[in-house]
């Protein structure tokens, strides 16, 4: 766990020594090829496995069947992106893609599953700190800047803001006193938790607004309650493949709760701004007429076309089916792409002979997130919350399904029932976030956090576990040392 960037660089290699490359796309449509080749040159079969715990021949028959694909994909989760070199290790895959030619063709590609609904939305429409909506970048696009500002009437910021984990450093500088919180609840979400909800509780004024009272929302000093964007609201979502659909209000929402936009623009009246009243399709017309690329998606198109796919210029345009086709124009339309050097860096919270087993959390079919919209509802394949461990570590810790255990990080500790699961190795344990009230998993998890996307390194934390009740001792260990 924490190896993905030397596996893809070890498999980048070996298609490079097997003449397995792509190289008529690699000199038309790209650059720094060079840069990466020699970046890669040390990943061997042989250190790929030491570094991976993955047999060489099993990466090097992937490395061939991927690069002999008539198409291919790669497509990755929170695992991926969830480590402090979450960019990265994203960018390493990209580099095999371009080292094969696999991306610009229809079966062929990138692809980011979205671990929420509407999360592709949500990025769409500006809330990126460096983003305005369209992916328009708020430091680097003078133009596009330049249009809002005119559109809006206020001149914008020429700096990009803060990400989430920067705002919780502001907050323990001092720097950020107040926070208005939209449909999140970091104060079971966010990683080190223990520390994120002591940084919540000295706010000197926080405001929350929410479909649900959460942990979060009892930290407030206002909670605004909201309406649920799915259910109870006139709007738009996008999917993971880009695809713009209209979302009907199908059910009048609660007395005393407000569509989100009504809020905002009825606190903005209080501070001195008259809004209006605009409706969803207003708004997005809005949106429309300062984002090139939404531009073409009217109301009229969506409802007629059961949506459109991004980028949409004019009420002509179909919609784009696949991304960076451009890259087989001849010649190519636009900038070449560009191969990036992925140095391998371990996780930073060391495996040791304290902490010799590495955590990894994630979600469950049945589950979303904090659990407070499902763990209300009961499921068929629902299970209560334990921690995972592989055979091979249940009997070497003399345990038994059920068994309760104390589970500690360098950071914190919680008791937690535990399960045999087969599918992990020796070493490798696995919790969910969706039980916090149950089994508090974020109090273990550490909060550094990826220097250039600001996500925090969830899926590899070090911890230690002691068996409640009877001697806490395990069998030898020592062989978890490393993260293999």
């Amino acid at each position: 766990m924490g190896s993905d960037i030397a596996l893809a660089n070890t498999i980048g290699r070996h298609i490079i020594h097997a003449g397995l490359s792509n190289s008529d796309f690699i000199r038309r449509a790209t650059i720094n090829f060079d840069v990466y080749a020699k970046s890669v040159e040390p990943f061997t079969l042989e250190v790929g496995e030491k570094l991976t715990g993955i047999p060489g021949t099993a990466i090097a028959q992937l490395a061939e069947d991927y690069a002999r694909a008539d198409r291919a994909q790669l497509c990755w989760t929170l695992g991926i992106t969830e480590h402090h070199t979450g960019t990265d290790n994203v960018l390493a895959l990209c580099n095999l893609a371009l080292l094969t030619g696999h991306v610009g063709r229809y079966g062929s590609g990138l692809v980011p599953l979205r671990g929420q609904n509407n999360v592709q939305g949500g990025g769409d429409m500006g809330a990126i700190p460096n983003k305005l909506p369209g992916f328009q970048d708020i430091e680097t696009d003078t133009f596009a800047r330049e249009q809002f500002e005119a559109r809006w009437g206020t001149p914008l910021p020429r700096t990009k803001g803060w990400h989430l984990s920067q705002m919780f450093d502001a907050m323990e500088t001092g720097e950020l006193t107040s926070l208005y919180i939209i449909g999140e609840n970091p104060a079971q979400s966010e990683a080190d938790v223990k520390k994120a909800r002591h940084l919540l509780t000295g706010l000197e004024h926080l405001v929350v607004q929410d479909i649900f009272l959460t942990k979060t929302a009892e930290l407030a000093d206002v909670v605004l309650p909201a309406t649920a964007s799915w259910a109870e609201s006139d709007g738009t979502v996008t999917s993971s493949e880009r695809r713009v659909q209209r979302v009907r209000r199908a059910v009048v929402q609660p007395a005393g709760s407000r569509d989100d936009v009504e809020i905002i623009c009825q606190i903005a009246a209080k501070m001195g701004h008259d809004w209006g009243s605009p409706t969803a399709e207003q708004v997005w017309d809005e949106l429309r007429s300062l984002s090139p690329m939404h531009a073409g998606m009217s109301y009229r198109r969506l409802e007629e076309l059961g949506g459109l796919q991004w980028p949409c210029y004019d009420e002509n345009h179909p919609g784009e089916l696949f991304l960076h086709g451009r890259l087989w124009d001849e010649p190519i339309t636009g900038p070449p792409a560009t191969f990036s050097a992925t140095p391998f860096e371990p996780p930073l919270d060391e495996l040791d002979s304290e902490f010799p087993i590495r955590l990894t959390t994630g979600r469950r079919l049945d589950s979303f997130n904090t659990g407070v919209q499902t763990g209300a509802y009961s499921s068929p394949i629902r299970s209560k919350e334990a921690l995972a461990l592989s055979p091979e570590d249940m009997g070497a810790y003399k345990l038994q399904d059920g068994d309760r255990v104390l589970v500690r990080s360098r950071r914190g500790g919680i008791e937690a029932p535990v399960r045999t699961d087969p599918t992990l190795r020796s070493g490798l344990a696995f919790l969910t976030l969706h039980f916090p009230d149950q089994v508090d998993t974020n109090l273990l998890t550490i909060d550094t956090w990826d220097k250039k996307a600001g996500t925090a390194e969830f899926k590899a934390t070090a911890i230690a576990i002691e068996r409640l009740g009877q001697d806490a001792t395990p069998n030898d260990h020592s062989d978890k040392r490393v993260d293999k």
